[in-house]
């Protein structure tokens, strides 16, 4: 046989074991899932700077989000660039109003901070510490280092007496390369030192970090504090140069509880929750633009009731369902409230066993 012929057998034989591994991967993720967390906790995540972004009176949206959904549980998030728009000066009124809100109406808070906090673009850095008058990056990293630090301080001492406030988040998916932010704005380092910071500020709470559950291994995330908050989402937009459409995720909840045993034999970081489980259209342009029927595609009222259900059958102990100003926009602005409807179901019911 000749060297050409040998090559193209030994091509031809690895390529098909490559696709018998592919297969049977793609099989174990979606092999059908018969137990399930029928007591899931289900809150939402909720943004100022969304409802905002999206032309809503952000105040009267978050008090209807606590009266009429009544979550037991809300993430919300300290916007830096909001809060330290002049050096050393803070202004939390913003939070105030949703800390006290919630105090008010019984919802347990996950309080969010860091440089790269939920929402786009991601990253919220004071415009003094992102371009400055120094212009050496090292000392524009140093600078910008020590300010995150008296914020979170200032952030912490602030709130940590306030019982409604049940978890500190440190930073959001710190080690996945998405969104708008400057280069070397987060490493491992500034991390580890904003979480020690934080554990010295409050012995009483649990701190969470969060990663991608579809795009990233857990490993970096999950090792550096006490609970891990993943993603999770079922339909995508995707516009690149060899693709332009939607991609359904092929996984199924299989492939999230693999990731969990696996993470948890690594990092002492057992305890799992969905930090953001998919509520919200992903589509090809702005969701205030996008007709119903186009937003619709990535997600709708009965989308949502699937990805619940997807999500009691991986078993996490809770969620915080993202999109929660969408749903509160078509109501609004698009005398539309089938997504509330939904939602009301899914937070304030529980399955029966």
């Amino acid at each position: 046989m000749s060297i050409l012929k040998l090559l193209v057998k030994w091509t031809i034989g690895l390529l098909v074991l490559l696709a018998i591994l592919v297969v049977s991967v793609l099989i174990l993720f979606n092999w059908p899932v018969a137990s399930k967390n029928a007591d899931m906790e289900f809150g939402v995540s909720f943004s100022d700077v969304q409802a905002r972004a999206l032309e809503m009176d952000w105040k009267k949206t978050y008090t209807e989000i606590l009266t009429d959904l009544k979550p037991k549980k809300m993430r919300i998030a300290a916007y830096w660039s909001d809060i330290e728009k002049e050096a050393g000066v803070y202004d939390f009124s913003n939070l105030d109003f949703q800390v006290d809100k919630a105090e008010k109406y019984g919802t347990k808070l996950v309080l969010a901070m860091g440089v790269k906090v939920p929402r786009w673009p991601e990253c919220f850095i004071p415009e003094m510490y992102a371009e400055g008058e120094n212009d050496k990056p090292l000392s524009k990293k140093v600078a910008r280092e020590k300010a995150v630090l008296e914020f979170e301080k200032a952030l912490v001492q602030r709130y940590k007496d306030r019982k409604i406030i049940e978890m500190w988040q440190v930073e959001n998916e710190p080690f996945l390369s998405f969104g708008h932010c400057i280069e070397g704005a987060l490493d491992e380092q500034i991390v580890e030192r904003e979480i020690a910071q934080v554990k010295s500020l409050d012995t009483t709470r649990k701190i969470m970090t969060t990663d991608s559950g579809e795009l990233s291994l857990w490993k970096d995330a999950a090792s550096r504090a006490d609970i891990f908050g993943t993603t999770m989402y079922r339909i995508i937009y995707k516009d690149s140069d060899w693709y332009d459409g939607y991609i359904h995720y092929p996984i199924g909840p299989n492939f999230f509880r693999l990731k969990a045993k696996l993470i948890g034999k690594y990092t002492n970081s057992e305890d799992i929750v969905i930090s953001e489980l998919q509520g919200e259209p992903w589509g090809p342009g702005w969701i205030k633009t996008m007709s119903i029927k186009e937003q619709y595609k990535s997600m709708s009222p009965e989308k949502l009731i699937d990805i619940a259900e997807f999500a009691r059958r991986t078993k996490f102990r809770e969620t915080y369902v993202w999109g929660v100003e969408w749903w509160y926009m078509l109501k609004y602005q698009r005398d539309n409230s089938d997504m509330i409807e939904v939602a009301k179901q899914v937070i304030t019911k529980r399955e029966e066993k």
